[in-house]
Formats: C-alpha cells, sequence, structure tokens
C-alpha cells in the first residue's frame, strides 16, 4: 500500500504543476495598465513554483517512490482549476491566485502533519518551508487590495 505522505506529495505535485501552467497562462494573457509589473510578477511567481516541483519530484524519489510525471496525472490528481486561454485583468488574476496559494496552504499543512506523525522529518521541514513561503505571498497579494479602500 502506498504511503499516505507519497500520494499527498504527488497531489501536491500535481497542484504545483496545474498551478504553473496557470501562473504562465496569466503572464502571456495579462492586461490593463499595470501589465508591465505584472508581467514581470507572474513570471517570477511562476519560476519559484517551477522549483517546487522539481523539490517535490526529488523528495518524492529521495522517499523511494515514483513521481507523477505525466500531464494527464496532473490533472487527474489536482485540486487547482486550470485558467481559461483567454485576456485576464489583474483583479481576476489576483483572486485566483490568492484562491490557490490557500488550496496550497492546507495542502502543505496537512502534509506537514501528516508527516511529523510519521516521524518523517525531512518532509516536514520541507513543508514548512513551503508554509512560510505561502502565508508571505498570501498577505501579499492580499495588500494589494488595500490602497483600493477609502
Amino acid at each position: 500500500m502506498e504511503n499516505i505522505i507519497v500520494k499527498d506529495l504527488n497531489d501536491f505535485l500535481s497542484d504545483l504543476n496545474i498551478f504553473y501552467r496557470k501562473l504562465q497562462n496569466y503572464h502571456w494573457n495579462v492586461c490593463g495598465k499595470d501589465f508591465f509589473v505584472l508581467h514581470s510578477k507572474l513570471e517570477e511567481y511562476y519560476d519559484e513554483v517551477n522549483k517546487q516541483i522539481d523539490e517535490i519530484a526529488e523528495h518524492i524519489l529521495m522517499l523511494g517512490e515514483q513521481p507523477l510525471g505525466t500531464m494527464q496525472d496532473y490533472l487527474n490528481n489536482t485540486c487547482i482549476v486550470e485558467a481559461k486561454n483567454e485576456k485576464i485583468e489583474e483583479k481576476a488574476i489576483f483572486e485566483n491566485i490568492i484562491n490557490d496559494l490557500g488550496t496550497l496552504l492546507n495542502k502543505v499543512t496537512n502534509i506537514k502533519e501528516e508527516a511529523d506523525k510519521q516521524n518523517m522529518y525531512a518532509t516536514s521541514s520541507l513543508m514548512d518551508e513551503y508554509i512560510e513561503g505561502y502565508m508571505k505571498k498570501l498577505w501579499m497579494c492580499r495588500q494589494r487590495d488595500k490602497g483600493d479602500r477609502s
């Protein structure tokens, strides 16, 4: 029977792959007055997610298991909804990113809890890094709307 941690890590790997593709789609299709800033920021985000994809796949391999590796596998195991291939404005992009970051934060928090139960310290430590990173990104994305309030 597959370890629940490996299943959860492969699900997380799937989420990251779809999130990566979504961010890249937004990078290509963003429009509006802040195009230049957003275009660069989205590239920064998807580059970071790409590193996480590699880290998680290699972590699964270090556990002696096989990471998922096909787009079909990812689509079958993700909680992240794909982005439509169409022009999109800043507000909708950030609403979706905030939602997806919340999903990823919940996922890594659950993986950390299970890793702690199983004394899988390396997995738990890796999830700590992601928890901190997603919390910071959520805070930063939410700050974007603060200036619009009177």
